[in-house]
């Protein structure tokens, strides 16, 4: 769900690495990507993490909420770009119509009447579809101030920022917009970062495959071909720390 105009993505899955950490060969850049990754952390620990905590105590959850499918909507067209680009017809005239709906009738995404119409919310975007061309990952990378990513996946970025009409309006307006946007996902994901507190022992390590695998389960739309991660981590803990690594997308 997700993200243009950056002024950044915090990766909120890390802490201090093991320097006893196995290698793992399709991570070439780990030596750099460690360091990223726990700048990142301090960031979103000292500064986005108090203001979500502040911003949930004072902003009621219907608020949150609508907030939210705001943002969710008015980034649609890069879901509906990627239905488009993987043949996806049937889902490519749904969003559309979901997207119509929701802009007009939901007052610019604010409320959701397009579901109930049966026109459900899907996630796609240009990574999914380049891997779905036959792409494979590449390397995988930890950018500062935008977390876990991939070589295949980081045309997204450019695309979704594209694809976004906040990104067409005056700054004024987008900053504002971006940091509302910031707060209100880091919030929405405080109970889903105690995964990384929890779950592993190298919490770097923990965030990749985590990534990897939701990344994977993505382009294949919930049925990937292996399990090889499987005996790692299980899907709902995947979604949930890749989720929480991967947003506070500024528009």
């Amino acid at each position: 769900m997700r993200g243009l105009l950056a002024l950044g993505c915090i990766a909120l899955l890390s802490g201090c690495a093991s320097s006893n950490a196995t290698r793992d060969p399709s991570d070439p850049w780990e030596g750099v990507n460690r360091p990223f990754y726990n700048f990142n952390d301090a960031i979103d620990r000292n500064f986005f993490t108090p203001i979500a905590k502040g911003y949930v105590k004072v902003t009621p959850q219907p608020v949150r909420s609508g907030v939210t499918k705001f943002f969710d909507n008015v980034s649609y067209l890069n879901v509906i770009a990627n239905d488009l680009l993987q043949g996806k017809l049937g889902d490519f005239a749904s969003d559309t119509g979901r997207f119509v709906v929701n802009s007009t009738v939901g007052v610019g995404g604010l409320f959701d009447p397009a579901t109930g119409l049966g026109m459900p919310a899907h996630d796609e975007d240009l990574g999914q579809t380049i891997g779905k061309w036959g792409a494979g990952e590449g390397r995988y990378m930890v950018l500062p101030l935008m977390g876990p990513n991939s070589l295949r996946d980081l045309p997204n970025i450019g695309s979704a920022m594209a694809l976004n009409p906040l990104t067409y309006l005056n700054p004024v307006v987008t900053i504002p917009l971006g940091a509302i946007n910031a707060i209100n996902a880091r919030a929405n994901l405080l109970e889903a970062s105690n995964i990384r507190d929890q779950a592993a022992l190298d919490p770097y390590t923990f965030v990749r495959e985590a990534y990897r695998q939701q990344r994977e389960f993505k382009i294949y739309d919930g049925n990937p071909p292996t399990d090889d991660i499987d005996d790692y981590i299980d899907q709902d803990e995947a979604e949930s720390a890749a989720d929480d690594a991967a947003v506070l997308k500024v528009y």
